[in-house]
């Protein structure tokens, strides 16, 4: 089959942008989703001449051999409101088509066409989830379709979509009703098919059955016959195919002109041309028929927006034409199964067999980090270097590595998060199976890495970090730490608890230990020192007394006089073999999964990690513990709440969206969710004071009304219970803030309590992001604040509670009375539920919360209204991106 490439203008449409997506197949192949258009008339044609009379009898319910010119201008000239088609195309060629009907007010009637070629890939079910949300856009709360009772296929995918549906038999036909309403079971269904067809497109580029390398030059030391000579040194059991123009051979290997060329099929292909020859080589590999694509060449995002447009062309046609790309300007990717031996990079050490995924955003660094973990001898699972991750995510692998059965650990080097709520979405679920260790460079200076997607600009490093925590990710601030840790984690068990034993013989490394464990929030046992002579039956006896008694034991070994290692290393593998806790060890300074300290002749469970320093594994193993301590709590679910108004609060919401961000009191949005803001009255003279304080009833308080002063010290008058105190305290603030200064009066609080702000933004990456801290004037100058994704559970409430440093002031700490902790975890849920439902609210800020010993009451609430410019990254169905 042929392939043209000129992939058209894209005409001027009068449908959302976000309408359109890249959606990923359950084979792991691509496809292009987006409305039909009046051009698309002879693409329709060609399309329905490739169907089978099956497939057009089942659609029509009888023989149509060709549609006429009027069917075709019905079908391809829609309005995008009542009448909308969705097209899913495979290079320049329509391959099925979705389309909704409105009938009345709030139902549609559907019907889809899968060309036969490319039935049972997934394309009908991802198409009905991209219109019925097209539909409930455009207010259709119900799809209808009349099926022939032998189309099975078709009853299937509207049954499995996850909706609620209802069927009826009726003059020969079956009437299927859809509710559109988003339920749990639709979105486990969309997040369950996402999660197979990403992570099958993952596999497919890294258990290749053959691989071609093109640009693989005959000079050693290029970048494609680097990449060639390290897929024969790694013997991969496929195909090894080099392309050159001219040569006949590359080192031995009978070598082609073209991809096209080669006579046997190509499952990869590693580019390694000059960046403006690539296109044309991707062209070609789509024809081949190639299913992945590695670019290891340079020129393109990085070097700015000439080689961006080049990066987007790249994706562009890869994605229409089926590819998952790798890169550009990557390292290229590699597998230590046996069974695949893949070697597809630029470094010519890739460690051995292991039980660690490792993903890196720098190619640059690849190199570097593949060989410190064969130095440590911790070996891998698989490795991607994704460069400027044009295509290929960090989202992808984890997706990937969640169904991996040699795949224990997953690490990830990031310099940018592409579609973090996303990434918190897949780790949190994730983690509880497999732990995730991430290093985020960026952290300090948050520089925009060139090439790449930008870090999360709008919140601060500080929020990223509680976002990690909420998703069970174990973040790291080095590559150093994420090594010590991932060998801990692959080899030896979870710890059950913070408390550790400690064996040495060596005093002062025992006492450096257990001062690490105390700093890194560990309880420390006593010390047990051997002295400095003792061997392996020593080291035996203290390690099976200690154990039973604690949750984890490092062992430091460090004789003056070396002689008697592998006695003493075969004494801890012995007797930590089967106890079920974590050992760990320092031994003799040595790094890594020592030989001596080893299950079998490479690591496996059992084996213990070594350390420079017993600080490098008591940090390693505080890490841990905390991870383990997070697996023990329950996951949470996002359960119903009462009296919540969402329709009310939506109209609220759209009556103040203008052009402009719009700032608007928030007390009515509040109240739609069960939350009361105390009022409070705005005056302009003492008089106008005193007259507040008798409708609001004393005693009173009197403060700025403006929330940046508000902020400061000493602008707020407490306890006001008569007219002269009142007008005492409107001229001391008038003098204090100026005589433009506006005040307001509000009822006093009876009762003791404990101030904190709590805040909702709307992130442009993370979507609604939930922020609580403590109102104190130090709270807010150190930023002690903490964050959570939106909507919360009630366990996510209580780690916003309870994250805090200054958070002991709200359990009965430092001479203040307990306050109403589940009052304020409500309110934190309550919030977090508007925050998700309502993208249109940037920003809400409840400052101050007061929480008593029984209640708690909000102050004041203000929020700024605009208008979203899409919808939320991991909003809607299935898209790549």
């Amino acid at each position: 089959m042929g392939f043209a490439f000129t992939l058209g203008t894209v005409e001027v449409s009068h449908y959302p942008a976000h309408w359109e997506a890249d959606v990923v197949l359950s084979d792991g192949g691509t496809a292009h989703v987006r409305p039909i258009r009046p051009a698309d008339a002879d693409r329709l044609r060609s399309f329905y001449s490739r169907l089978s009379e099956e497939s057009i009898y089942f659609r029509f319910f009888g023989p149509r051999p060709r549609l006429s010119d009027r069917e075709i201008t019905w079908f391809t000239n829609v309005d995008y409101v009542d009448r909308v088609a969705l097209i899913a195309t495979i290079g320049t060629e329509m391959v099925a088509v979705i389309r909704y009907d409105r009938i009345e007010p709030g139902e549609a009637e559907v019907a889809f066409l899968v060309e036969d070629a490319h039935q049972g890939r997934g394309v009908a079910s991802v198409l009905l989830e991209h219109l019925a949300a097209t539909a409930r856009e455009q207010g259709i709360a119900r799809f209808v379709a009349d099926v022939l009772p032998a189309n099975q296929k078709m009853m299937a995918v509207l049954k499995q979509v996850g909706y609620t549906a209802q069927s009826r038999f009726a003059d020969g036909v079956v009437r299927m009703t859809l509710d559109l309403t988003p339920t749990e079971t639709a979105q486990e269904v969309t997040a369950s098919r996402e999660h197979r067809a990403e992570s099958r497109s993952i596999e497919r580029l890294l258990s290749p059955g053959s691989v071609a390398v093109v640009g693989a030059g005959r000079e050693p030391g290029g970048v494609g016959q680097t990449v060639l000579r390290n897929l024969l040194g790694a013997d991969f059991t496929g195909p090894v195919y080099p392309v050159h123009r001219e040569a006949r051979a590359v080192a031995g290997v009978r070598a082609y002109p073209s991809v096209t060329a080669i006579d046997g099929e190509v499952d990869l292909a590693v580019l390694a041309v000059p960046a403006d020859g690539v296109i044309e080589v991707v062209k070609e590999c789509a024809e081949k028929g190639v299913r992945g694509l590695i670019v290891v060449s340079s020129g393109f995002g990085e070097t700015g927006a000439e080689g961006r447009a080049r990066q987007d062309e790249l994706v562009r046609i890869a994605r229409a034409y089926g590819l998952r790309v790798v890169g550009p300007n990557c390292l290229g990717v590699a597998n230590t199964d046996p069974a695949v031996r893949l070697n597809a990079t630029l470094a010519a050490t890739i460690p051995g067999r292991g039980r660690v995924g490792f993903f890196s955003q720098s190619g640059a660094l690849g190199t570097a980090l593949l060989q410190r973990v064969a130095q440590r001898g911790m070996g891998i699972s698989s490795f991607v270097s994704a460069g400027n991750r044009a295509d290929v995510s960090g989202n992808d692998l984890l997706q990937y590595w969640e169904e991996d059965p040699q795949t224990d650990v997953i690490l990830l080097y990031l310099e940018s998060l592409g579609n973090p709520r996303k990434f918190a979405r897949l780790a949190r679920r994730i983690s509880r199976r497999k732990p995730i260790v991430v290093v985020k460079s960026g952290g300090t200076t948050q520089g925009v890495p060139t090439g790449h997607a930008a870090p999360v600009l709008g919140l601060p490093d500080t929020a990223l970090s509680s976002l990690f925590e909420q998703a069970g990710v174990i973040r790291v601030d080095d590559l150093i730490q994420q090594f010590d840790v991932a060998q801990l984690l692959a080899y030896q068990p979870l710890p059950a608890g913070p408390r550790v034993g400690l064996v040495s013989n060596s005093d002062a490394l025992a006492l450096l230990a257990a001062d690490a464990c105390v700093r890194a929030g560990l309880e420390p046992g006593t010390p047990v020192n051997l002295g400095a002579r003792a061997g392996a039956a020593a080291f035996g006896t203290a390690l099976t007394t200690l154990i039973p008694d604690v949750d984890a034991v490092v062992a430091i070994y460090m004789p003056p006089i070396p002689g008697r290692a592998d006695e003493v290393a075969a004494e801890l593998l012995r007797v930590s073999r089967d106890c079920g806790k974590p050992v760990l060890a320092t031994f003799e300074g040595k790094i890594g999964m020592l030989p001596e300290l080893r299950v079998g002749t490479v690591p496996e469970r059992g084996s213990i990690p070594s350390y420079a320093a017993p600080e490098e594994a008591v940090r390693a193993l505080a890490h841990v513990v905390r991870h383990a301590h997070w697996l023990k709590q329950p996951a949470g679910l996002h359960e119903e709440i009462e009296g919540v108004d969402t329709a009310a609060a939506r109209r609220i919401v759209l009556s103040g969206l203008g052009e402009e961000p719009a700032e608007i009191e928030a007390s009515e949005l509040l109240a739609c969710y069960g939350l009361t803001v105390w009022p409070a009255e705005v005056v302009a003279s003492p008089e106008e004071a005193v007259e507040a304080a008798e409708r609001l009833g004393w005693p009173v308080v009197l403060k700025a009304a403006d929330p940046e002063a508000a902020k400061r010290a000493g602008t707020v008058r407490l306890g006001l219970s008569g007219p002269d105190g009142v007008r005492e305290a409107f001229a001391g603030l008038r003098e204090q803030l100026g005589s433009d200064a506006v005040l307001a009066v509000q009822r006093m609080v009876p009762q003791p309590a404990v101030p904190t702000v709590v805040s909702v933004i709307e992130d442009s990456a993370f979507g609604a992001v939930v922020s609580f801290g403590l109102g104190e004037v130090t709270a807010r100058l150190l930023r002690d604040e903490v964050y959570r994704l939106a909507p919360l559970t009630g366990e996510d409430a209580a780690a916003l509670v309870r994250s805090p440093r200054a958070a002991p002031l709200l359990f009965g700490e430092y001479g203040y009375p307990p306050v109403a902790v589940e009052a304020l975890e409500d309110l934190l849920i309550r919030v977090g539920r508007l925050a998700d439902d309502l993208p249109e609210v940037a920003r809400l800020d409840l400052d101050p919360v007061l929480v008593g010993e029984s209640e708690v009451i909000v102050l004041g609430a203000r929020a700024v209204l605009s208008s979203p410019v899409g919808p939320r990254l991991d909003g809607g169905p299935r898209r790549l991106g």
